[in-house]
């Protein structure tokens, strides 16, 4: 049986094949002035809105603009300079004006016969990719406050309610929330309230009195509510600190004598 890839492909089957290609893609001469477009296929045109005369013998920095990142910019310039491949994200803008995230790779292609380098760039438009992905971190960011509620209570009084289980992942998001908080907000008490904790261990335990030190190196008091008598039995038996923490048996009881001590 002969090899259907013994004969070398016709250039139109070649250029067909290209333009069928789903994403855009270009050929450019870095060895001539401005490193110009010497090919586009039609995914290119299509994806950017420009035509062919608009785009053939130019450089593609007109894909550019405002908000174009320099350093993924820089990136592709230093790629072209040092003849080596680079894929980067780039925020590009279509000749209507609109912005769209390019999925850009390039690789340089060396020809034997003219003893030179082109580039190839493949490109793929995944606005609605990073779209999706800036909504699941907004999402995710959404849950982590859920899960580490700080509450304003009463002028520089503030509440956390830890409810459900706490596992070490969720005593991280503790951690990073009390002490953005505390950053970002006029905390001079922080009310870690207990009462809905279903379960605990040691490294609980441990973790959430940890917080008593982060809470006075932030230069902030911590206080505890709600802790039940089995915890604190723990507490003491595993000398986690708690005896050096204000306790109170709600957060209401609390706030009053914060409140009478100003």
């Amino acid at each position: 049986m002969q090899n259907p890839f013994s004969n070398p492909i016709s250039i139109d089957l070649l250029m067909k094949t290209l333009d069928a290609a789903g994403s855009g893609i270009i050929i450019t001469d870095p060895e001539k002035n401005d490193n110009p477009i010497i090919y586009a296929n039609e995914g290119f045109f299509h994806v950017t809105g420009y035509k062919a005369e608009e785009v053939l013998g130019f450089n593609c920095r007109f894909l550019q603009g405002t908000d174009t990142p320099q350093k993924e910019i820089d990136k592709i310039r230093h790629a072209i300079q040092n003849v080596s491949p680079v894929s980067v994200q780039i925020l590009n803008y279509r000749k209507d004006g609109t912005a769209f995230w390019n999925d850009l790779h390039m690789e340089p292609v060396y020809i034997e016969e003219e003893d030179k380098h082109y580039f190839a760039g493949v490109q793929k438009d995944i606005t609605k990719q990073r779209s999706a992905e800036e909504k699941a971190a907004g999402y995710n960011k959404e849950i982590q406050l859920l899960s580490a509620p700080i509450i304003p209570i009463a002028d520089d009084i503030f509440a956390l309610p830890v409810i459900g289980n706490v596992d070490d992942e969720r005593l991280q998001i503790i951690f990073d929330q009390t002490t953005e908080t505390i950053h970002s907000s006029k905390v001079g008490v922080l009310i870690l309230d207990l009462s809905g904790l279903t379960s605990l261990n040691e490294e609980t335990i441990k973790g959430l009195f940890n917080l008593y030190h982060l809470v006075r190196l932030l230069g902030s008091e911590l206080v505890i509510t709600g802790i039940s008598p089995h915890m604190a039995m723990k507490s003491n038996h595993l000398n986690s600190g708690i005896s050096n923490i204000r306790i109170f048996s709600t957060i209401k009881d609390a706030v009053k004598v914060l409140q009478e001590s100003d």
